[in-house]
């Protein structure tokens, strides 16, 4: 194998440890809280994700671009994180029954605080070492990144196969890869730390100068119908399993082979995400960013109606459908709304921009949709003790959130004017990523 080829394994590997420690127990552990009876505050630990999201990622970036290299933070940030998630998993194993809400949520936000900003820099990692290997990052970063879905999946069907999907062995299971990617991220290639030592503002530092570019109405309207589609992002993660497995409780379903392995029918649509990320470039040149923004809205209105429809029997089929539409749902919101946030942005905001796209989708958009969908939730499920009446309320909530999704959809299809009619990008970003078709973007050889 060619130094290249050794190093493009390597950062397979990162990426693979990376999603592994999220995958352990990202759709699982709302099944352990309701089995703890801690059901009605599933929504805060997924809530949670948004809000530190809100302003970690910002200054773990500003401490890696300016004192520590990036390889030695993101080891740092895992053994952190690893400690405080196996620290939530001995308290769980001493509590016994008698879990309390404050202290494993306290120690589980703590994990989460520093696991949320690992995932910016491992990939700022990835592309050092692929720049520095002289090699295209957008033609070879995507391969690479594939096998962090990959690690999730691994991680969720072991967690499924072992049984932990339902105690907090889980947790156990996510600080174990956190430990090994701490150490394995000492073996990165160096990441430099910027040599650029002048001052600058905090709002700066912290990117928040991309505000700015929602005084530009279309781009304003773009950002709040991204915030908008954002509230959708968690709910699934968060009661998805939960859902699937209360079938269980239902004396036709109760020993139905996919209501006891919920994590395995869900991993279909981390499947359903490595195809649909192929068809990103063909749709946004055919359809534009306006036509596949609305595919995506559309598809969570499938995603949640197919999971209000279906059963893990005859109907199963419908959950299958609604974890293939997930891919569509998922990647063409949040690759295409990238892409787009790129085009529209100059050179020296372009990461700022970036930023401020996560912080209205995976930080606000997230963190509200997790919560309303809590009240939802404990409204029409939780509230009742039977069974049958449970599943009831389980089908109301769907629609529910299918019925938002549908809303958003009309509204975004009504109000945003695509003015392109298809994404461009800049001759300065052809030129930058190489290539004369930009990936498949159609290029605008009149913007400098």
């Amino acid at each position: 194998m060619t130094s290249q080829q050794i190093l493009k394994v390597k950062l397979a590997v990162m990426n693979f440890l990376e999603f592994a420690v999220w995958g352990s127990y990202l759709i699982s552990l709302g099944n352990y809280l309701s089995r703890i009876g801690l059901s009605e505050q599933i929504g805060w630990f997924y809530m949670v994700q948004g809000l530190v999201s809100l302003f970690m990622p910002g200054v773990v970036g500003i401490v890696a671009d300016r004192w520590i290299h990036a390889q030695r933070m993101l080891s740092l940030c895992q053994i952190l994180a690893a400690m405080f998630m196996c620290g939530a998993g001995l308290y769980c194993a001493s509590a016994g029954g008698d879990v309390a809400f404050g202290p494993l949520f306290t120690l589980y936000t703590c994990s989460v605080a520093f696991y949320m900003p690992t995932i910016g820099l491992a990939n700022s990692v990835a592309y050092t070492a692929l720049t520095k290997a002289g090699l295209d990052t957008v033609k070879h970063f995507p391969p690479i990144r594939v096998f962090g879905t990959v690690g999730f999946i691994c991680a969720m069907l072991f967690v499924n196969f072992t049984g932990f999907q339902s105690t907090f062995s889980q947790l156990f299971t996510s600080g174990v890869f956190g430990v090994v990617l701490a150490l394995y991220a000492l073996t990165m290639p160096d990441c430099p730390t910027c040599k650029d030592k002048t001052n600058k503002s905090l709002s700066e530092a912290l990117g928040l100068n991309a505000f700015a570019l929602l005084k530009e109405r279309k781009m304003a309207v773009f950002f709040i119908f991204s915030m908008l589609l954002g509230v959708s992002l968690q709910i699934t993660n968060s009661y998805g399993n939960v859902f699937i497995t209360c079938f269980e409780n239902i004396s036709e379903y109760a020993d139905n082979y996919f209501s006891k392995n919920a994590n395995l029918l869900i991993s279909l649509s981390q499947m359903s995400e490595t195809l649909c990320i192929l068809l990103i470039p063909f749709c946004l040149k055919r359809f534009g960013i306006k036509g596949v923004m609305l595919m995506s809205m559309f598809a969570w209105v499938f995603r949640f109606a197919f999971f209000g429809l279906g059963n893990p029997g005859g109907g199963v089929w419908l959950f299958i459908l609604s974890m293939i539409v997930y891919g569509i749902a998922f990647d063409f919101f949040n690759v295409s709304g990238s892409l787009y946030v790129d085009k529209q942005t100059s050179p020296d905001i372009r990461s700022s921009a970036q930023g401020l796209f996560m912080i209205m989708t995976n930080g606000i958009g997230a963190s509200i949709g997790t919560f309303c969908a809590q009240g939802v939730v404990n409204h029409f499920v939780f509230s009742h003790s039977d069974p049958v009446e449970q599943l009831a309320g389980w089908r109301i909530s769907w629609f529910c959130f299918a019925g938002f999704a549908l809303l958003v959809g009309i509204l975004f299809w009504i109000i945003f004017k695509d003015d392109q009619g298809k994404t461009t990008v800049t001759k300065y970003q052809a030129e930058t990523y190489g290539g004369e078709d930009a990936g498949g973007l159609v290029i605008d050889h009149g913007k400098v």
